[in-house]
């Protein structure tokens, strides 16, 4: 079970984790983070949590990860961002998470629309963003990161799409020093996007990603839409090509047709 010392010992950042709120147990570390940015918590605060008894993903879904297995938080940030950005966050964090978890286990990553992270062509971490906005600007976003590190099985259906750290590279991970390394990412990715433009995510995001001139199908409120992925919008929606229709769409579930779902 890992402490709030256990993640903080060594961490190399400037102000992204030098607040963290570690429970063993907690009904979801997004409701927690956004209660806490709503009472002034910092820029860079994290919730952590070793179980998460109503944990969520996009739509609503839960979200079920094995306690003392993986990992499990959330991030609040106050970036000076106009609201109809804040779909680049969620690309910013799969990169950053990507790139930490790359360097931590030898594996390769691949990012997955609009917020999965895969290995082998399974999934093994997902991105839930939630954004707080007033008038014209944001006022905080929470960004969820649940990364199945040292979890072996899955229940059904998940375990036919979803795999871990463990089951990937065939070994442990040290839990406590990948947080470290992944909340030095976000940090790292965090502070040059912010002087560069967070549209410069963009192409970071698809030099990870396999969809692009890919024909897929997406699903969106139960509607199917199919057509050919011709890249992401400015403002990080997926350019769907439908004929001779281009539609930009920022949620969904896709599936790669002949491919990953």
């Amino acid at each position: 079970m890992l402490t709030e010392q256990d993640l903080r010992q060594g961490l190399k950042t400037r102000s992204f984790g030098r607040k963290i709120y570690a429970f063993d147990q907690i009904d979801s570390t997004n409701n927690c983070a956004k209660a806490l940015a709503g009472s002034s918590a910092p820029d860079g605060a994290i919730v952590f949590a070793e179980e998460q008894t109503s944990g969520r993903g996009r739509f609503g879904r839960g979200w079920t990860a094995a306690p003392n297995e993986n990992l499990t938080f959330s991030l609040i940030l106050r970036p000076e961002l106009p609201p109809d950005c804040t779909h680049l966050l969620p690309l910013y964090a799969a990169v950053a998470v990507a790139e930490a978890v790359e360097k931590a286990s030898g594996l390769t990553v691949e990012c997955k629309w609009p917020n999965d992270l895969l290995v082998g062509g399974r999934k093994f971490a997902g991105i839930l963003l939630e954004a707080s906005t007033q008038q014209n600007r944001v006022d905080f976003v929470v960004i969820g990161i649940g990364i199945n590190v040292n979890q072996t099985r899955f229940p059904e259906p998940i375990g036919e799409t979803a795999t871990s750290l463990k089951n990937a590279s065939g070994r442990t991970l040290d839990r406590a020093s990948l947080f470290r390394s992944v909340v030095e990412a976000l940090e790292y990715h965090y502070t040059h996007l912010s002087s560069s433009g967070f549209q410069s995510v963009v192409p970071q995001w698809l030099s990870r990603s396999s969809m692009l001139n890919k024909r897929i199908s997406v699903s969106t409120h139960g509607t199917p839409l199919s057509g050919v992925v011709k890249g992401l919008s400015r403002e990080g929606g997926l350019i769907l090509q439908t004929g001779n229709e281009e539609r930009i769409l920022f949620a969904g579930d896709v599936s790669i047709l002949g491919g990953y779902s």
